[in-house]
């Protein structure tokens, strides 16, 4: 089989292929459903047909991806200059500001498509201030098992009312799926896509947290001479598993209790004592007893396995805290507890 070493001779579509499988299965499926059929049709032929390619051009490729991603210099293209081009266009402002609305809102060419990608939680959080028929329309309209996800977070007696109008309700008219179509586009679509905004550097961190410890160490050294303040800013938004050493101790309670408790002694393995200290102490100590025996049984662990599984807890944590049950502090002066 051909090995692919020639980084200079690689089409858009070919270091599309490569960046998927570098990326890994999980993380590359989560980029195909905000592809179009033809655009993943395309990616796959490609990818079947790639052959090996030498780890000097995967680590160009990655290299080439985060300077591009990090650096005001690259030509990047972005929701800003997407809207600056709209504007030089001649378009009038309030046009602009529909298209970029579109652009910045979930993936998807009907509004329909577009509210099947919208994180259940944040759809039920905007559903159940609307009229029980809205709802009913809504979820007659989306994927039946994101309706069950988003119809399970509604409270108790509104979600019955929904379920019966949805049993009670016939064909809907046009015009009045058009009335439901245009308020979702105004009152939800336009304030979630105002909220959807991002910096690339931010984009760039979350990349590295996700990466294999030994991966990330590599490309930040390379950033860290082609671009120090791009790698300063992203290390400063990249959130560890030490940085959980930052937690109080409600919110280590509070974490231990939504952990996987397999991925739990997995990720204290790998941990520095003090990491280890901060979650027996916050156990019982009957539960940090049994852990640490866990802990001992399994023997020397794959490095690879500790830094997935600390990686988990760092994301549980994060989902935590987006929902209010925890606090990290991120160190500022601001973010000090008072107790």
């Amino acid at each position: 089989m051909r090995i692919r070493d020639d980084y200079r001779s690689l089409t858009g579509q070919e270091k599309a292929a490569i960046l998927m499988l570098s990326l890994g299965e999980d993380q590359a499926a989560k980029i195909f459903t905000h592809m179009d059929d033809e655009e993943i049709l395309e990616v796959s032929q490609t990818i079947a047909s790639l052959g090996k390619v030498s780890p000097n051009v995967v680590e160009k490729l990655f290299v080439e991806f985060v300077e591009q991603m990090s650096s005001t210099n690259a030509l990047v293209g972005s929701q800003d200059s997407t809207e600056r081009l709209l504007v030089k266009a001649g378009l009038a402002g309030d046009k602009v500001e529909q298209i970029m609305e579109e652009i910045r809102g979930p993936a998807g060419r009907t509004m329909w498509e577009k509210l099947g990608n919208v994180n259940e939680e944040i759809l039920a959080s905007f559903l159940q201030k609307e009229y029980p028929q809205t709802v009913a329309v809504v979820l007659s309209k989306i994927n039946t098992d994101h309706a069950a996800r988003v119809l399970a977070l509604l409270p108790d007696g509104f979600s019955l009312e929904v379920i019966h109008r949805m049993l009670r309700m016939e064909a809907v008219q046009k015009e009045i799926l058009e009335e439901v179509e245009k308020t979702l586009r105004k009152e939800f679509m336009s304030n979630l896509a105002k909220t959807a905004r991002r910096d690339s550097h931010e984009l760039v961190a979350d990349i590295f947290n996700n990466m294999d410890r030994s991966v990330e160490s590599k490309f930040m050294e390379e950033l860290e001479k082609s671009s120090p303040e791009s790698a300063e800013k992203i290390r400063s938004l990249m959130f560890t598993f030490e940085d959980l050493g930052g937690l109080d101790p409600v919110s280590v309670q509070t974490l231990i209790r939504a952990v996987d408790k397999e991925k739990l002694p997995i990720s204290l393995k790998g941990a520095t004592e003090s990491m280890r200290e901060l979650f027996f102490s916050n156990m019982s100590e009957r539960a940090a007893k049994i852990m640490k025996e866990d802990m001992a049984a399994m023997g020397p662990i794959r490095l690879k396995d500790v830094e997935e599984a600390q990686q988990f807890i760092v994301n549980v944590a994060k989902d935590l805290e987006a929902r209010g049950e925890i606090v990290i502090s991120g160190g500022s002066e601001e973010d000090e507890m008072i107790y």
